[in-house]
């Protein structure tokens, strides 16, 4: 048939909006991949709300199994493949493997590995923090200061840096901890005084804020006033600094006598709430032009190292060994459960909970100020300790333990 100006002005606008349609899917689909700790949101919370937790008795399906070697790093998964990483072996002979599997089969893709020590200091040790995605490469950093920049496809390095010996970064205690954070062409690390940045494309440093010992927090981006921010939390203040340049914007002293503040901020408008173990507590703080004003700081939620959750005004958490929920607000305590030992958290936007006990089970409850009510739960891995946070991403929840069991269970509908 032949085509007129008309036609082909109608055949054009049909293309547009059709490219728009096919587009708008294709985002859609790539917001349900989990390719940084904590989720593209930074806030643990998935996009993603179309799973079911109607399990019945035998609970979801297994869909693969894997393992790979102990760690406490969690899942990330992007473009239909999942990264992991595990230490192996013992010694002068461990060493951390990264991993890139199919993300609905677990059949391995590639591998990297490179040496590290276990060093498990009153815990089993291996892997902390965990891969973090962005486009064709993925980016991993090891307890030891090991970063690297990983193809994503293949696994061949195309850079890597020591930030402890190349760069001056004082180990802490437990180790380098917290994941990478990719902002513009920058690499954002919880290293020395209060983060460090490098060059994305050659790992150079390009600027740090003292070479004190660091916090084992992730570095969380936000925007407050207009101003872009990042909050990171060192071994005795939480933070506020600038991502372009590191200058600090605001602090606030938070410490205990261990000095591991390991769970991530969470910033809410203007507020910001921290919270730590060893019996310390947590605290609400509220940030105006730069001056911080403290608005309550209690005992009622102490994450000793996995991150709580805001949803609708309320933080979930784990308070040393039991789940509460509590007032944002005020920071009054609205129930508490301790049938899931010292677990990890994280969310649909629908306001379901994802839960993973310490012993391996997965359990799912509503966020809801009133009560704590599972409404699905199943043994999903050995009843050992796993204080991973599980990753949902497309239909599958991924969940893993401290020796390594990893499984990936199908709750799509």
């Amino acid at each position: 048939m032949r085509t007129t100006p008309k036609s082909r002005k109608n055949v054009s606008t049909a293309t547009i909006i059709l490219t728009a349609a096919m587009l708008s899917i294709g985002a859609a689909a790539r917001g349900d991949d989990w390719p940084i700790y904590r989720g593209p949101n930074h806030n643990g919370i998935s996009n993603e709300v179309s799973w079911s937790a109607e399990w019945g008795a035998d609970g979801p399906k297994q869909l693969w199994k894997k393992s790979i070697g102990v760690g406490f790093s969690s899942i990330t998964v992007a473009d239909g493949r999942a990264y992991m990483t595990g230490s192996t072996g013992e010694k002068s002979g461990a060493k951390d493997i990264v991993f890139c599997v199919d993300a609905n089969t677990g059949k391995e893709i590639w591998t990297h590995s490179y040496p590290c020590p276990l060093e498990p200091k009153y815990y089993e040790g291996g892997t902390l923090a965990s891969p973090t995605v962005e486009g064709k490469v993925v980016y991993t950093i090891s307890k030891m200061g090991d970063a690297f920049c990983l193809d994503a496809a293949t696994g061949k390095v195309i850079w890597n840096k020591n930030v402890n010996k190349e760069y001056g970064f004082e180990l802490p205690t437990w180790h380098f901890a917290g994941s990478p954070l990719p902002i513009g062409d920058l690499l954002i690390f919880n290293l020395g005084t209060a983060g460090a940045a490098l060059n994305k494309k050659t790992g150079d440093l390009v600027w740090q804020n003292g070479k004190d010992v660091c916090g084992y927090a992730t570095p969380v981006p936000y925007t407050m006033d207009g101003q872009k921010c990042l909050a990171i939390f060192g071994t005795d203040l939480v933070k506020g600094v600038n991502p372009a340049d590191g200058k600090i914007l605001w602090r606030h002293p938070f410490e205990n006598p261990e000095k591991v503040n390991a769970a991530d901020p969470i910033i809410s408008g203007n507020s910001v709430f921290v919270s730590c173990g060893y019996n310390r507590g947590c605290a609400k703080i509220t940030i105006t032009g730069g001056k911080v004003t403290e608005d309550w700081d209690s005992k009622v939620i102490r994450n000793h190292m996995n991150c709580s959750m805001l949803w609708e005004g309320f933080i979930y958490g784990f308070d040393e060994s039991k789940l509460k929920c509590i007032d944002l607000k005020s920071g009054a305590e609205q129930w508490g459960d301790d049938s899931l030992g010292k677990g990890s958290l994280m969310m649909s936007a629908d306001g379901r909970m994802i839960i993973m006990s310490d012993k391996g089970e997965l359990v799912i409850a509503p966020a809801t100020p009133k009560e704590f009510k599972a409404i699905a739960r199943a043994q999903i891995l050995p009843k050992t300790k796993s204080w991973t946070t599980p990753t949902l991403s497309n239909g599958r929840i991924y969940a893993r333990n401290a020796n390594g069991d990893v499984v990936c269970v199908d709750v799509s509908k």
